[in-house]
């Protein structure tokens, strides 16, 4: 019964440092540092694992029964479910800021590649853009 003790203790860990990560997450989105997003996301999917691997432990430990006869237990699982309620949603709000930063991103890189294209841009051998300032710079007159 104490090892089911320690697996929900680990449980409610974990999802509290993966709400911390999402929290943290939001304002490395905000920041626009891409750095620290890619940092984040790696830790994020460790935990992400690691809550998967526990939740498995937990639904194959021959006391699972007594999840739903302790009121000790049915507070903890109450806890996990809804602090990763909580993660869902800020994980949502997250992937639509990224999403939001992405359209920002590519609205300002159409801009760019027009104003490059009135200078002069073209494809090079692997399909990426080139741009060459050619204008005024062969006038002999």
């Amino acid at each position: 019964m104490a090892a089911l003790n320690d697996l929900l203790e680990f449980q409610v860990k974990n999802t509290r440092d993966l709400l911390e990560v999402l929290q943290l997450e939001l304002h490395a989105i905000t920041a626009r540092n891409s750095a620290e997003i890619e940092s984040i996301a790696q830790k994020k999917s460790q935990l992400v694992t690691q809550i998967q691997t526990t939740d498995q432990r937990i639904a194959a430990h021959p006391d699972l029964e007594q999840l739903s006869q302790s009121d000790a237990f049915d507070a903890q699982v109450s806890t996990v479910r809804n602090i990763m309620q909580e993660c869902q949603t800020l994980n949502q709000l997250n992937g639509e800021a990224l999403q939001r930063a992405n359209v920002s991103y590519t609205k300002l890189n159409n801009l760019l590649q027009q104003s490059h294209g009135k200078i002069g841009m073209t494809y090079n051998s692997g399909g990426l853009t080139h741009t060459s300032s050619t204008l005024g710079t062969k006038v002999k007159a």
